[in-house]
């Protein structure tokens, strides 16, 4: 009797052994045939067959039936988003693990000097988990566009440039929210206050920033060229942005606006319709709406360039003082031979 327990102990510790073996080579026997690093995407909401399809879409698995018994011993069942690194030879348990895993974590997000929602989409690009088209698509939906209270003409106005953490699977939806309520957040209880006394809504705010912001981004000036155009906004007259010109012949390169631009029928052409344009003309900064916001009181209706090309400007209230300064700057260019 006690050779027979001898016997079946024996037994049973080899089968133990042979059964640790093979969960030993179930789990870490290489198994992914790709020579070199390979990205596999996770589709939002996947299953374990649609894991099993994106690995089967790019041959990466020796063996498809170790994979599935390796998911059973690690009681792997939520599957996450992800595009994945599969390294070559990798072994079924790293494989889990990376996918259990998940790609939920913060990415640094920055963004200035855009003028178009085409630039900050490409800007976006393949930083997160969603594609480019998604969030493009998503900034035309007039339904989503609905939520926010914006068209396509004055989505600029959701955003504003900084520095920002967003994790990297987040929705297209929740990457417009996380930014906008920063947005929400600038605009507190004072700043509201004050462009209500101007006579702006905080959208129109942003429009005159972004015409500012072209005009000159230095902070000398901002408030200066603000005060102007609300001057201008006040009396009814013409805003007459060379900025808006450029930004209706989608040609912000432009050193010299010529008679014929003006031409240009655009509702952004501030040379031939009042007040401000349908949207901003750019995503501006804080700093430059807060130059709107406690803009320069004067008595400035004219700006030009100043003929030294320093960026800066020179401010009139007489009309015949800004044909003088106007004359200056266009010998400037002449001088320069700069036609466009």
């Amino acid at each position: 009797m006690k050779k027979i327990l001898l016997i079946t102990g024996a037994i049973l510790c080899l089968l133990g052994l042979l059964a640790a073996g093979s969960a030993y080579y179930i789990l870490f026997a290489p198994n992914t045939q790709n020579t070199e690093n390979v990205i596999v995407t996770v589709p939002r909401h996947a299953t374990l067959a649609d894991v099993m399809d994106a690995f089967d879409n790019q041959e990466i698995l020796k063996n498809e039936n170790t994979f599935g018994l390796a998911v059973k011993i690690m009681r792997f069942k939520t599957m996450r988003c992800g595009k994945y690194p599969v390294e070559a030879d990798m072994d079924n348990y790293h494989l889990i693990r990376m996918l259990r895993a998940g790609q939920h974590y913060p990415v640094k997000f920055s963004f200035n000097n855009i003028r178009t929602m085409r630039q900050f989409v490409d800007h976006v690009g393949n930083r997160f988990f969603f594609e480019p088209k998604e969030l493009a698509s998503l900034l035309l939906d007039p339904d989503f566009l609905q939520k926010y209270n914006v068209t396509p003409a004055t989505v600029p106005t959701l955003f504003i440039p900084n520095t920002y953490e967003i994790y990297y699977d987040v929705t297209p939806e929740e990457f417009v929210e996380k930014l906008h309520s920063y947005t929400n957040h600038f605009w507190n209880a004072r700043r509201k206050a004050l462009a209500d006394s101007i006579g702006l809504t905080p959208a129109e705010v942003a429009t005159l920033a972004s015409i500012v912001e072209e005009e000159n981004y230095r902070p000398a000036e901002k408030a200066i060229i603000a005060g102007l155009y609300i001057n201008r906004l006040k009396k009814g007259m013409l805003l007459q942005s060379d900025p808006t010109v450029k930004y209706a012949l989608h040609d912000f390169t432009r050193q010299r606006i010529l008679n014929s631009d003006l031409q240009v029928d655009s509702p952004y052409n501030t040379y031939k319709y009042k007040g401000l344009p349908p949207g901003p003309i750019r995503i501006p900064e804080a700093s430059t709406m807060d130059s709107v916001l406690h803009y320069r009181h004067h008595n400035y209706l004219y700006m030009c360039a100043k003929e030294d090309f320093s960026g800066y400007h020179n401010f009139t209230a007489s009309a015949a003082e800004h044909s003088h300064n106007a004359a200056r700057y266009r010998a400037a260019l002449n001088k320069q031979n700069i036609k466009r």
